[in-house]
């Protein structure tokens, strides 16, 4: 990535990170899903609007996601991920944790599906017989298994310090055609997301987005025009001595 793009990602991050009247903890690992179809020529991208009273990005478009909970490391697969994504999401992690990449990306699915409604995998001829709680349970009753092999990994950020929330975020992607369930009433205006629209790609940063979002779209173009090719190096931003960084994985 050029230099000059380089430092107005920088000036972004750091213009909208600028308030930090909060006490400072640890990112906590997280997931995010950006959704892409490309059934009718070029790539529209999924974003849904947060709730305006939520604290930590209200009014914005964001893709879904959340942090990694414990049932996300139990949940059984159709398929794993591939080993080049796997070894990226486990690259530098601020606390050793075995099979973290795994649990990332069914972090991502996980929180997709109870944001959104939107079950991403394939279909099963049995519910699984031992699935955790909460939403992963509601996804193994239609019958769905996560496969995880159609993930890509796009980038990595933390939120910098004395934000209202910390998180370790991995973006992750996936095509649309992997959504194979639809639970309906998900999204409404008292939900964590009160619209979700499917915007094109070369368009969606015309949308309220958090700067990293904004951010994450350029780089998910770039990887785009190259081809994905699985084993390209991704990208990691982090704050240093209220410097942004660029880094690669």
């Amino acid at each position: 990535m050029a230099d000059a793009s380089e430092h107005a990602y920088a000036r972004a991050l750091t213009e909208e990170g600028r308030e930090r009247k909060w006490p400072n903890v640890r990112p906590r690992n997280a997931a995010t899903l950006i959704i892409l179809d490309h059934s009718k020529g070029g790539a529209k991208v999924l974003l849904g609007r947060r709730h305006a009273d939520h604290k930590f990005m209200p009014g914005k478009f964001v893709f879904p996601g959340g942090r990694v909970e414990p049932g996300d490391r139990l949940m059984r697969v159709a398929s794993p991920l591939a080993a080049a994504v796997e070894e990226k999401l486990d690259a530098r992690p601020r606390r050793p944790s075995p099979h973290l990449g795994r649990a990332l990306a069914l972090a991502a699915i996980r929180e997709t599906f109870e944001e959104t409604g939107l079950a991403l995998g394939v279909r099963v001829e049995k519910a699984h017989p031992v699935a955790p709680g909460g939403g992963w349970a509601r996804f193994a009753a239609a019958n769905i298994a996560p496969a995880l092999d159609r993930l890509d990994f796009i980038a990595r950020a933390i939120t910098p310090p004395r934000r209202p929330k910390r998180f370790d975020t991995r973006f992750l992607v996936a095509d649309a055609s992997l959504i194979v369930h639809k639970e309906d009433g998900v999204v409404s205006p008292t939900s964590e997301l009160v619209e979700l629209v499917w915007m094109p790609l070369d368009e969606a940063t015309r949308l309220d987005l958090p700067a990293i979002t904004r951010i994450v779209l350029g780089e998910l173009a770039d990887a785009m025009k190259s081809g994905m090719r699985i084993d390209r190096p991704r990208p990691f931003f982090y704050e240093r001595n209220r410097v942004w960084r660029r880094d690669e994985l």
